[in-house]
């Protein structure tokens, strides 16, 4: 295996940690984005650590997301007490279709797989226009075309 492919083995695992912690039944955009974040010593890391998106802050704004979207329905959260998931040791966790769209809208940057690098995959997953990312990064203030920006200097300048 490639380096590239150790890299997303390891992204998509901790993303499936995240999926199971959840308790999702795939692995979304938002968990590969946790994953990129638990990886601290690649260029996507340091690039949303900078950013102040490390993975306690990344959370903090997925939860924002997740209250909100309730609440634009009339449900709150804190009125109702609900449970932490409980995850499912024995289940099977693939890939959802905001990762997959994600993986494909990185591995669309690299014109070779020999090319790609670590900072695609979050281009992938910052280029979505709907969704829990976007929803989520909104909230918490961050400008994801700057962001994305950054990356993509990371991307043309660091290997990994």
């Amino acid at each position: 295996m490639s380096a590239i492919d150790h890299y997303l083995d390891a992204v998509i695992r901790q993303g499936e940690a995240e999926a199971r912690q959840d308790g999702s039944a795939a692995i979304e955009a938002h968990h590969l984005l946790l994953g990129l974040a638990a990886q601290q010593d690649s260029a996507p890391g340091a690039v949303l650590a900078a950013a102040g998106l490390d993975r306690a802050a990344i959370r903090a704004a997925l939860d924002r997301e997740f209250e909100h979207s309730l609440s634009t329905v009339g449900v709150s959260p804190a009125a109702f007490g609900l449970p932490s998931p409980t995850p499912d040791p024995d289940r099977k966790i693939g890939l959802g279709a905001s990762a997959r769209l994600a993986l494909e809208r990185g591995f669309f940057h690299a014109s070779r797989k020999r090319d790609l690098r670590p900072a695609h995959l979050l281009l992938g997953i910052l280029e979505a226009e709907l969704g829990t990312v976007p929803r989520a990064l909104a909230l918490a203030g961050v400008n994801r075309e700057d962001l994305a920006e950054r990356v993509k200097e990371t991307a043309s300048t660091a290997d990994w």
